[in-house]
């Protein structure tokens, strides 16, 4: 029987839950010191002195640097971190602060309270400069800039090609909005950690990474040393989110003072240092028009698409705005799309990647835009998203404002048909409408995201134009002469089940058990080369890698295990944990046999090499993939307080192949969880002075549990042609498709008082004053 498609419980747990992982700061080698940051107290200044003395003079305390006191040990300095080239960010402030919490000097202590209280020893002097904390400040005409160079605070941008403006024009009907994507924290429950330990052998580095080997090829040419003397070990990691892939100080100073100091060195964020420095996500906004006809079609969009990147750009950061304006039509056929985008710096925490990175932003646009023609043409929702549908004949379909968008295969109508039918969608909305009447009762809401995404970043040439070395994946399959096996992969979890996935995947391949089967990854010594966990591509790339070496080895070993019983190979077929005779029961040998020859040269046949049942395989891809699915919501209302309840939640996914539906069912519980908090609580906020207001978690509302609906959930399967599993993804689904599907729900509650639209997240207090102000808008 296939373990593909089953709900095999995830071998990672049991350590996990009785305590026994292994994370970063667990990890205490003898000698251990801390590393710990001065940070700015000011969003944008020009620092004018700073006095380590004091500092450096406790008990304790190993060195106090600014960064013209570092070097890399030939005076002349340090390079900065690899970036947007003639925009990087330095390792520590350079001269300029432009950001709030920007490490302005760094130090290392016997333990991380002396470090703690030696930061505060430190005296750094500023001279205030007028700083911008949001995208329309930071457009301002007399804006503040900061980067005199460029002479703007647009760092980037792509204007549409074609304005569209005929195609509005020509429309039966047209409408415009404008929609804010709020700024969110990544949250994960382990901040970031790293432990480097330079030694006469080389450097090791334990870290919360998600890339390994891409943050050995980076350390390794910041730090000019070669890469065979860098061993980087990402162990258990508590999330990530995507957070964990962009370089931040701590990765390049904790090696490069171990290194000084002849010392491990380690470094741990506080809650309260992740909250407000840890890269954070989304902070879009879009100026939308769209032009459509009297029966619903959508005839033209026009989305211009400004991203606030921060203090410094980021290239994942960069790059988001890119992804949102390639997903600008979502999963709809309209005739004219124009999207464009502007990157603008502000003094404000860089942004980066976050779960759905870019896809989220315009899922939220082009749902919203749905129910606006919607409420425009009085249809209902669900009829204007099917007129508007690419059709399940249509595929591969190519979106004609991208060039790069290649929908692979989906059948969107049939998702949201599942959802209907699972929503009862008919009688919901006679019980909305009784509650209407009632006012003893809450209001009810109808929300619905029929949704596309593009997953599965591996197509050549995607991710080297974010610094990586390829964009393949890498798998190696080895057998051991027990018959057991063990699989490495390039992809690094940070909770996803790699170990459980992958281990599913061999044991089809191979017909070796299960429970036979060890998965090792996030180690850039036992795994020579590979890419790393975002963008939904572990399953499809790496799992693809894992399948193509086991069909490699499954063919040396028919080899070896015909010469035992002295068949053909043609004539062998997995059966009973080995190979058997098709046809003839008694003609058997085991993997253990077979295994066990294949390391003895005298019980091989002739040509093949001992130790062969070994492969490793770089996994490419022609395409990227497009899970797509129908969510629904439905909430209550308090009249009295304006308070939101997730009263029902649906999720239809199309994933294509499902390798675990446990293991998918979590991927998507906890996506849906971060979008229903983006709806509804979440968003880091700053003052105007560019001072954040949001730096813990007492002021940062993410959601518990009980804020959280029980989920109920369908599936749609089109598999994909562009790899062997024909699986698509879906690590980001539930965070892209969940934030319309919610604030659609919402507004659909309030439309009989003539909201038409609320930003997130939408609070108690953001709908009581809609509710109580007709005609209210935001």
């Amino acid at each position: 029987m296939s373990l593909v498609g089953a709900a095999v419980l995830r071998k990672e747990d049991p350590n996990l839950l009785v305590g026994r992982g292994t994370f970063t700061d667990d990890l205490h080698p003898a000698g251990t010191a801390f590393m710990a940051f001065v940070r700015s107290p000011e969003a944008h200044a020009r620092i004018t002195g700073i006095d380590t003395s004091a500092a450096a003079d406790m008990p304790g305390v190993h060195g106090v640097w600014s960064l013209a006191e570092l070097s890399l040990g030939e005076g002349e300095g340090i390079p900065p971190l690899p970036g947007v080239p003639g925009l990087e960010r330095p390792a520590l402030a350079d001269g300029v602060v432009r950001f709030a919490g920007e490490p302005v000097a760094v130090l290392v202590a016997d333990d991380r309270y002396l470090a703690a209280d030696a930061v505060e020893a430190v005296d750094v002097d500023y001279e205030p400069l007028p700083a911008v904390a949001s995208i329309p400040a930071a457009l301002a005409e007399d804006a503040p800039l900061l980067y005199e160079p460029v002479g703007s605070n647009v760092v980037f941008g792509i204007p549409w090609e074609d304005d569209a403006e005929a195609e509005l024009a020509a429309a039966q009907n047209r409408t415009s909005i404008r929609l804010v994507n709020q700024r969110c924290a990544p949250v994960p429950l382990e901040p970031m950690v790293i432990l480097a330990d330079a030694s006469a052998e080389g450097l090791t580095v334990h870290v919360t990474f998600q890339a390994p080997h891409h943050l050995r090829t980076k350390l390794a040419g910041w730090l000019g040393e070669k890469e065979h003397r860098i061993r980087v070990i990402a162990p258990d990691v508590g999330g990530g989110f995507g957070s964990k892939i962009n370089f931040t100080p701590e990765l390049f100073l904790a090696p490069l003072l171990s290194r000084q100091l002849g010392r491990p060195v380690k470094h741990c964020q506080t809650r309260s240092e992740a909250m407000q420095l840890m890269y954070h996500g989304r902070d879009q906004i879009h100026d939308v028009e769209v032009g459509f006809d009297d029966d619903g079609r959508v005839r033209a969009l026009r989305n211009m698409i400004s991203q606030n990147v921060g203090g410094y750009p980021d290239p994942n950061g960069m790059g988001m705005a890119v992804l949102t304006t390639w997903m600008s039509a979502g999963c709809y056929k309209i005739d004219k799309v124009a999207a464009g985008f502007q990157n603008v710096v502000t003094n404000t925490t860089p942004i980066a990647a976050y779960r759905g990175a870019g896809r989220p932003e315009a899922t939220y646009m082009i749902e919203r835009v749905m129910d606006l023609v919607a409420d425009e043409t009085g249809l209902d929702p669900a009829d204007v998203r099917r007129r508007n549908f690419i059709g399940p004949d249509e595929f591969p379909f190519s979106q004609p404002h991208a060039e790069a968008v290649h929908y692979d295969t989906g059948n969107y109508e049939a998702a949201l048909d599942k959802l209907l039918e699972m929503l009862d969608y008919d009688t919901l909305k006679q019980e909305q409408a009784a509650r209407r009447d009632d006012p003893d009762r809450p209001l009810m809401g109808i929300g619905m995201s029929t949704w596309v995404e593009i997953a599965s970043f591996g197509p050549r040439g995607s991710l080297e134009g974010f610094g990586h070395l390829g964009s393949w994946e890498s798998a190696k399959v080895r057998l051991q002469p027990d018959g057991s096996v063990v699989v490495n992969v390039g992809s690094a979890p940070h909770g996803q089940g790699h170990e459980t996935a992958f281990a599913m995947i061999a044991a089809d391949e191979l017909g070796v058990d299960y429970d036979n089967i060890i998965v090792r990854a996030g180690d850039t010594e036992t795994m020579p080369q590979g890419i790393g966990t975002m963008g939904s591509r572990s399953v499809p790339i790496a799992g693809s890698a894992v399948k193509a070496a086991s069909e490699k080895i499954l063919v040396k070993a028919k080899e070896i295990a015909a010469h035992l019983i002295e068949a053909n190979p043609d004539d062998l077929e997995l059966r009973d944990g080995g190979f058997g005779v098709i046809g003839s029961p008694e003609d058997h040998v085991n993997w253990q046999a077979v295994a066990h020859a294949s390391f003895q040269p005298g019980q091989l046949p002739e040509g093949v090499a001992a130790g062969g049942l070994d492969e490793q395989v770089f996994q490419e891809v022609p395409n990227f993939t497009y899970p797509s699915g129908a969510y629904g919501c439905v909430v209550g209302i308090d009249r009295d307080t304006g308070e939101v309840r997730v009263e029902r939640y649906v999720l239809v996914d199309d994933c294509g192949t499902v390798i675990n539906p446990l293991l998918a069912k979590g991927q998507v519980h906890g996506g849906a969880a971060q979008g229903i908090a983006q709806a509804l609580y979440e968003a880091v906020v700053y003052d105007d002075a560019g001072q954040p207001q949001t730096s813990s978690l007492l002021d940062y509302l993410a959601p518990a549990a009980t804020e959280l609906p029980a989920f109920e959930e369908g599936r749609v399967s089109t598999p994909t042609p562009v790899n062997p599993l024909g699986a698509k993804g879906i690590g980001e689904s539930g965070a892209i498709g969940s934030p319309p599907a919610v604030v659609n729900a919402v507004v659909d509650a309030l439309s009989h008082l003539g909201v038409r639209h609320l930003d997130m997240p939408l609070s108690p207090e953001k709908v009581w004053n809609a509710m109580n102000d007709n005609g209210a808008t935001s």
